[in-house]
């Protein structure tokens, strides 16, 4: 077969070649790109004659997708799919997988980060220190605050083990409760109690059409004045024009990694000009030790594969 690795891993390369010269050896042709491509043409051509293409979190288009006749298998390095037109992978009958939980612990502590950014007025600091402002820069500690979390998967199990070493209350809203998780001391509640007792609250959920606006404008009416909200999930799971009118109206604080697009933000973006938000560039997954899982993840996804066993498929 043919293995296309069409966008960088960000890994070192003898990774790449180490594995390059095993799947080579099981007698596959193997090729990897060191950059990505710069459109659809460039992609199209890449995945010419590939029956497996391994693609990180770059758009990958319908006209792509039906272009890539040989294509079987695309193995995503990321944790998301909504980049990839999913219709046309179903159509196409390619089998789709992910590497879910290559970074749970960077995102998880992006979380924390963010946390304290706001409450210790990082943004008011840097006016005060570079444009000679004059805010008061009194914070709050994580400890002893009432923290929500939306979902209860890999990241947010990984968050409350955080949170419960910093002596957090915890309140959980997902649609499966878990056991495991209560004996932790995490209360579940309905997502009404949780929007209007948390002092923080912090998204995983996935980005879906059942998703879409999860916290829109009647949710996020209900949360507590000068509460905090975290998302480092997807951007479209928050009413993000609503958010910013919130933010502006000094009733909520915010600190926001994930948006209904990829940065740069147009100058127009509300959340961009908003008060009372920490903005990161959707860096949540972004460290060297989740680079190096994902790298696992992906390759042993093709392994398996390879074996006639198939992982982290995501069902269309």
């Amino acid at each position: 077969m043919k293995i296309s690795l069409v966008n960088p891993l960000e890994v070192d390369e003898k990774i790449i070649q180490n594995h390059k010269e095993k799947l080579e050896e099981m007698g596959h042709e193997f090729i990897f790109y060191d950059n990505n491509a710069k459109d659809d043409d460039e992609l199209i051509e890449r995945l010419k004659d590939t029956d497996i293409a391994i693609v990180t979190n770059k758009p990958l288009s319908a006209e792509v997708i039906n272009a890539a006749e040989n294509l079987k298998l695309i193995d995503v390095a990321f944790t998301g799919v909504d980049h990839i037109d999913l219709d046309a992978v179903k159509e196409n009958g390619i089998t789709l997988l992910n590497a879910s939980g290559y970074s749970d612990d960077s995102v998880a502590e992006l979380v924390i980060g963010l946390t304290i950014a706001v409450m210790r007025k990082f943004n008011e600091n840097k006016a005060n220190i570079f444009q000679s402002q004059n805010h008061n820069l009194m914070g709050e500690t994580i400890q002893g605050k009432k923290f929500g979390i939306i979902g209860t998967g890999n990241i947010g199990t990984k968050l409350i083990g955080i949170l419960l070493a910093f002596g957090c209350e915890v309140l959980a809203y997902s649609r499966t409760e878990k056991e495991d998780i209560k004996n932790l001391g995490v209360t579940y509640v309905d997502l009404d109690t949780l929007l209007k007792e948390s002092d923080v609250i912090s998204l995983h959920i996935p980005n879906n059409n059942e998703t879409k606006n999860f916290l829109g404008k009647e949710e996020l009416d209900k949360m507590k004045e000068n509460a905090i909200l975290i998302n480092c999930a997807r951007g479209p799971v928050v009413d993000n024009d609503y958010l910013a009118k919130l933010l502006n109206e000094d009733k909520i604080r915010a600190g926001i990694d994930v948006f209904n697009m990829e940065p740069p933000l147009p100058e127009d973006y509300p959340l961009r000009n908003a008060k009372n938000v920490v903005l990161t560039n959707h860096v949540g997954f972004y460290t060297k030790e989740a680079m190096a899982n994902r790298a696992e993840i992906v390759f042993n996804n093709i392994y398996e594969y390879l074996n006639g066993n198939i992982i982290n498929e995501i069902k269309l």
